[in-house]
């Protein structure tokens, strides 16, 4: 995937790039990101360069990630960083984290939304999916503003500084967008229409 930039009504995200290795590092001092997130506990400066010029690069190349900065503006301050991940055929994750000083204003959640947007349009994505420890109030809060569905909690289903911890996980579909699906969907039936009496039981994968 080539890097792309995208624009909402008040930012602009791009591809990290080596100019905002001073900025991340600024942000990633807050100790409210380094407890939800998986970025390195203390936080130096060579870990933002090493992001910056390595692993953000590289995961555009080898289509495995996609980290965007989301600045106010296009010469505006780093506010939030947004990251699209593959987990799978049509499935992909999306993390992110807004810098303490632009909290509370809606930038992250807008931001969101631009990605996902990208992810079904661009990266045929069919499934997004979010995750967080249960404890996340905050970022549960970004998800369900930008329409996850909440699906439940996984018993150890995310790992952090090497402890399995329980967390929430929610989706959004193409179609919670009015977006058409790359892939065609079959939902479960619902469950008025159970099976028929009488009616062929199937289960397992041919």
């Amino acid at each position: 995937m080539e890097p792309t930039t995208l624009t909402t009504e008040r930012l602009v995200l791009r591809p990290f790039a080596p100019e905002d290795a001073a900025e991340v590092y600024a942000a990633c001092q807050d100790p409210e990101i380094q407890r939800w997130n998986e970025v390195p506990s203390p936080y130096g400066r060579a870990h933002a360069d090493t992001w910056v010029n390595e692993t953000v690069p590289a995961g555009w190349r080898g289509d495995t990630g996609y980290s965007f900065a989301v600045r106010l503006g296009a010469g505006g301050p780093l506010v939030a960083a947004v990251g699209v991940h593959s987990r799978g055929e049509s499935v992909f994750e999306i993390g992110f984290w807004a810098v303490k000083e632009h909290r509370g204003r809606g930038y992250v959640t807008e931001a969101v939304g631009a990605a996902a947007r990208w992810a079904f349009a661009e990266l045929g994505a069919g499934r997004l999916e979010w995750r967080a420890d249960v404890a996340n109030a905050a970022s549960r809060a970004v998800a369900d503003k930008a329409g996850f569905r909440m699906e439940g909690t996984l018993r150890a289903g995310i790992s952090h500084r090497g402890t399995l911890r329980d967390c929430r996980v929610g989706a959004l579909l193409p179609s919670d967008l009015g977006l058409p699906s790359h892939l065609p969907y079959l939902p479960a039936p619902t469950a008025q229409a159970g099976p028929q009496p009488g009616g062929p039981v199937v289960s397992g994968r041919p």
